[in-house]
């Protein structure tokens, strides 16, 4: 009885899992790829931010139902890491928030639960804590909650850590482990090569 319940068991995870809308694709990857080919063949080199800008682009460029959104996104942000984008695709889909971190990822889960693709910025690593429980017990259970009928997969959470080498306690941290024990959410760190 137990072996059989356990092949059950595995069955249904298993198809719960192998489900194509549980795994998340990268929308833009063929455009990123023909793109960084195109850098390869003039050897154009990027910095970090021109890298996320860009991709930032091809995010807006490729999928109309992308929205960037954050603390002073409209004007570029502090690292000058969206400068562009406003003007180009408009103050619907690139705007400002409210200083409030815990809002900004509550309106990106919402936002990516109706099948948009939203990219929430938190300034700083340091101020991701009051959006913790948002991401930890909302976004990351999102879909197991739902039984896999529903998902904020569309979801990104993109801030600069350890950037600020002056910033002392509020913004130099680290806080990256915290959330790479949790089920439900991916993190994906970039760290340039100079």
């Amino acid at each position: 009885m137990a072996t059989s319940l356990r092949r059950c068991g595995r069955r249904l995870v298993s198809s719960v899992f192998n489900n194509r809308e549980f795994s998340t694709t990268c929308q833009g990857n063929k455009v990123i790829q023909q793109q960084h080919e195109q850098l390869q063949e003039t050897g154009k080199s990027l910095n970090l931010c021109s890298a996320i800008n860009q991709a930032l682009h091809i995010a807006l460029e490729t999928d109309p139902r992308s929205y960037v959104f954050g603390e002073d996104v409209s004007f570029g942000g502090v690292f000058r890491c969206t400068t562009g984008l406003a003007e180009k695709f408009g103050k619907k889909r690139v705007f400002n928030t409210p200083l409030c971190e815990q809002g900004i990822v509550g309106f990106g889960i919402g936002l990516a639960a109706m099948d948009n693709r939203a990219i929430a910025e938190i300034q700083f690593a340091d101020y991701i804590f009051p959006a913790f429980d948002q991401i930890v017990n909302e976004a990351a259970k999102f879909r197991y909650r739902s039984g896999n009928q529903f998902n904020c997969g569309g979801l990104t959470i993109r801030t600069p850590y350890g950037a600020v080498g002056h910033g002392g306690h509020y913004h130099s941290q680290s806080p990256e482990a915290f959330f790479c024990h949790v089920p439900g959410i991916k993190v994906c760190l970039l760290i340039p090569r100079s």
